[in-house]
């Protein structure tokens, strides 16, 4: 008989509970939530309400709050934190992992002061494990709801990924696997800034004309950017990428597409912020995006205007006149 595999995933938002449901229709699954009220409706009702509303849980999804009693049983452990909380949480479980144990980050975000990728961090905190990334076009309720989706393991160790494959599949969703770590989280993280560019054109009502411009230009711009981390280009075609930006562009359970939106209408960031039970990781990335650029010398001008908006009081209005103010070269200028 096959040993099962344990399952622990950190963190009680809605992906993560959603990708801890998924785990669970397969494998002995585990979820970890800070707050203890989220863990004990998991645990005894089978449902997040506080982010997921009456959606249903697998029955068989276990939940607590102890961080220590969770991480001990994990044989893969999937951190399921906003990035700028990545740190810490992976610095309270590293005492309890046990060697080798393959962690699986979900974040999209890129730490702010250090410029750090979510698998970089989990790869400092914790050495000596094998590390990669489940990302692609995933709307957590939109999974939930049975909806078909797709996702992918990325991880420079085939074997590592092969075996993690299965553990998350289901008929309805659909796991593949890339070597290209880089490219497949930096596209996760990266549109999440076009995102808001994206909702800031729902917000002013300038048309599907220029929504289609601004979601093409920004592909371009953090396919340049990821290129020059190291990235494949051929990632940012994929779901990591493309699928990724189409889906949060375009999606109404979009957060970073809704903070877009609002800031369109005239409201501020803090007033948006306030409003969010849930983090929209391009506010915090746009800067720490744009220092990158600066290093590799990449020009991002629609992150260049979302930073603007997000973190220097310009209007959504101004951003899309300053847009207006580019001077069109070849649709190829710059991109890999």
């Amino acid at each position: 008989m096959t040993t099962p595999i344990n399952v622990v995933v950190l963190g009680g938002g809605s992906w993560a509970t959603a990708v801890a449901s998924l785990a669970a229709t397969n494998t002995p699954t585990t979820l970890w939530a800070r707050d203890a009220d989220v863990a004990r409706d998991i645990d005894h009702n089978h449902r997040n309400t506080r982010f997921l509303e009456d959606r249903p849980l697998t029955e068989n999804l276990r939940a607590t709050d102890d961080l220590a009693a969770a991480v001990s049983d994990a044989d893969v452990l999937v951190m399921g934190v906003p990035s700028q909380a990545l740190r810490e949480v992976a610095g309270l479980a590293a005492p309890h992992v046990r060697p080798w144990v393959p962690v699986l980050s979900l974040s999209k975000g890129i730490e702010v002061g250090t410029r750090l990728r979510p698998t970089q961090i989990i790869g400092s905190v914790l050495p000596g494990h094998p590390v990669g990334v489940l990302a692609g076009p995933n709307l957590a309720r939109e999974i939930l709801d049975g909806k078909a989706a797709a996702s992918v393991v990325a991880t420079p160790d085939t074997e590592v990924a092969k075996a993690l494959q299965p553990l998350f599949s289901t008929p309805l969703f659909r796991v593949y696997r890339n070597a290209d770590v880089v490219g497949s989280e930096l596209g996760g993280a990266l549109k999440n800034v076009i995102a808001i560019a994206s909702g800031m054109a729902d917000g002013l009502s300038v048309g599907d004309n220029t929504r289609a411009m601004v979601v093409t230009r920004g592909l371009a711009e953090l396919t340049r950017l990821g290129v020059a981390l190291g990235g494949d280009p051929l990632t940012f075609t994929g779901l990591t990428g493309l699928g990724d930006l189409l889906a949060t562009c375009s999606s109404q359970l979009s957060r970073n597409r809704r903070v877009g939106e609002e800031l369109g209408r005239g409201k501020t960031i803090e007033e948006i912020l306030e409003g969010m039970n849930q983090v929209a990781e391009g506010v915090k990335s746009v800067r720490t995006v744009l220092e990158l650029a600066a290093i590799h010398d990449v020009s991002m001008p629609i992150a260049e205007e979302v930073d603007a908006v997000v973190n220097e009081g310009r209007t959504a209005r101004d951003a899309y006149r300053g847009l207006r103010a580019e001077v069109a070269q070849s649709e190829r200028h710059e991109v890999a």
